[in-house]
């Protein structure tokens, strides 16, 4: 029998040039996201941090780290999300073993 349910985390980057306010409307955004798919565990919010490599020429990113619950087919649709959104530099989705 499939599991209905699984853990995630999610590392995301936004990019550290953007304002506060639309920092903060980013992060907002997945949160409400994340909620209304499944069970927001966890959120940390790490902050602004120098990149080990440079990502679409900026050496500087916002971390943002989420771990949730959800249903398997919902972190795909996530990762598709994240990758449109204009202002997420990188963004990995990875399962929680138990």
């Amino acid at each position: 029998m499939a599991k209905k349910q699984a853990n995630y985390e999610l590392m995301y980057i936004i990019d550290a040039t953007l304002s506060e306010e639309d920092i903060k409307a980013l992060v907002e955004r997945f949160k409400t996201l994340i909620e209304a798919n499944g069970t927001l565990n966890e959120m940390e919010e790490i902050g602004k941090r120098r990149l080990a490599y440079l990502i679409n020429d900026m050496p500087e990113g916002y971390y943002v780290l989420v771990k949730f619950t959800s249903s398997p087919e919902f972190p795909t649709e996530l990762n598709r999300v994240l990758g449109i959104t204009e202002g997420i530099m990188r963004s990995l989705v990875t399962v929680i073993k138990d």
